[in-house]
């Protein structure tokens, strides 16, 4: 049954439903000196109203940004201080977020042996400052942030090096044990809600050893979290042949830092299609990983794709963790937007279905994201609607938060949108019709 087919069966009672949670786009990264915040650029800071919104939804938590990149404005920090207590008054628990695709002040970095000590640091401020907070996403994909910072020289430090990138993944998951050490020396029981975008690597049988690999490897953030990585797991060779020392791999194994909740974060481009046959691709896609092109699968004609369902049953299944979708979100056309919300939770409703512990689905973006399209590295003037439309400079709700407080309610959503699949699904998602894949 496809989640498409699953949305409108009788069986999404079978089962309790899960939480519906909201989140703001709180991307704070830097390039070169300049940093781009998103709750700037949406005017989220300024304004308190924003949480009545939310309220109206029908969600019952927030993930929201007390970055740690912002911690020395005193306008953010009484912004903060009145924003929790209003999530309080409308009872949304916050899920508190301190780096968001970020490397810190100007005075630290990914790479900074300090790193993990300083984040940790500043969780015990947050944590002293704002003990009713009780749930927490020290970083949010640590892996991605790390591969775009360390190997693919998108954001700060901008280093092009697979030993950067580990580096960079490694002091960021010790950070997160450390400042989880240090929140719940204030607040015992404060959980761990650790998010990743964990989209499948496939491609063409020549490439198989490196696309499996890849994909072992995206597991990586909670494998190093749950203490798994010994000298017998796969990426324990893989991180020594770049130069990481023995000791900080094996670090984790001895101070395992389970997540409560494993956060699954996925997108129409999330999973990726490599392929060894450079002439047949733009010269622009050449990976960062080896001498093979690296495009969205979603593009490729026969490619496989994942989808909600099977990640949340994947990582279930691994972990035996509840999992929640922590994003969801799609750029373009509202009726996309729409079908590819309901997508989700179709997703969620079969991952259910077939037994996995399913928390919550998370509405991201509910301000919309600004300078996505090139992967916030310059202020290009690009904006993506979300829940609601900021452009006039005040919220307004697109038809979205419509289909997100039917199904805050537990009700099956209903637009004229859905009567159509969403563009992932049908022929003109191909841009590239090459022959010869390989089966994931």
């Amino acid at each position: 049954m496809t989640p498409e087919q699953y949305l409108t069966s009788n069986s999404m009672d079978r089962a309790p439903a899960p939480q519906v949670w909201g989140g703001v786009e709180c991307t704070c990264n830097r390039v070169g000196d300049t940093y781009f915040d998103q709750m700037d650029c949406s005017g989220h800071r300024v304004r308190l109203s924003d949480f009545e919104m939310f309220a109206a939804l029908g969600i019952r938590a927030l993930r929201i940004g007390l970055l740690w990149e912002r911690e020395d404005c005193h306008t953010n920090l009484r912004w903060t201080t009145a924003a929790l207590a209003r999530l309080q008054e409308l009872k949304i628990r916050p899920i508190a977020g301190l780096l968001h695709h970020g490397s810190g002040p100007s005075y630290t970095g990914l790479l900074d042996p300090e790193f993990p000590a300083r984040l940790a640091a500043y969780a015990k401020r947050v944590a002293g400052r704002h003990p009713s907070i009780d749930a927490y996403t020290p970083v949010n994909e640590p892996n991605t942030t790390a591969r775009f910072s360390g190997m693919y020289a998108v954001w700060y430090p901008h280093h092009l090096s697979r030993e950067s990138y580990l580096r960079a993944l490694l002091h960021q998951l010790k950070g997160t044990v450390l400042s989880m050490r240090e929140i719940r020396r204030i607040r015992p029981d404060a959980q761990l809600v650790q998010t990743e975008d964990c989209g499948s690597i496939s491609g063409t049988e020549d490439l198989r050893p490196v696309w499996e690999l890849l994909n072992e490897r995206r597991w990586i953030t909670f494998d190093l979290l749950c203490g798994r990585v010994d000298r017998s797991h796969r990426m324990f060779e893989y991180m020594r042949s770049q130069a990481i020392p023995e000791r900080d791999i094996l670090w984790f194994a001895e101070h395992p830092c389970p997540p409560d909740i494993i956060g699954i974060n996925y997108y129409a481009t999330s999973d990726r299609f490599i392929d060894g046959r450079l002439e047949l691709y733009p010269p622009d896609r050449m990976s960062a990983e080896g001498p093979f092109v690296d495009v969205e699968a979603v593009r490729v004609k026969g490619a496989r794709l994942s989808g909600f369902d099977s990640l949340l049953l994947e990582a279930w299944q691994r972990y035996r963790i509840p999992v929640a979708i922590t994003e969801v979100h799609l750029g373009g056309q509202i009726d996309e937007q729409i079908r590819w919300a309901a997508y989700a939770w179709g997703g969620i409703k079969e991952a259910q279905r077939q037994e996995a512990c399913c928390a919550a689905i998370t509405f991201w973006s509910l301000l919309g994201s600004h300078y996505w399209n090139q992967l916030v590295t310059c202020a290009n003037g690009h904006y993506e609607p979300g829940v609601f439309d900021v452009r006039s400079g005040k919220p307004v709700a697109t038809e979205l938060a419509g289909v997100v407080r039917q199904i805050a309610a537990g009700k099956v959503p209903r637009h004229p949108a859905l009567s159509s699949t969403g563009w992932w699904t049908r022929p003109e998602r191909v841009c590239f019709p090459v022959p010869y894949l390989a089966a994931a």
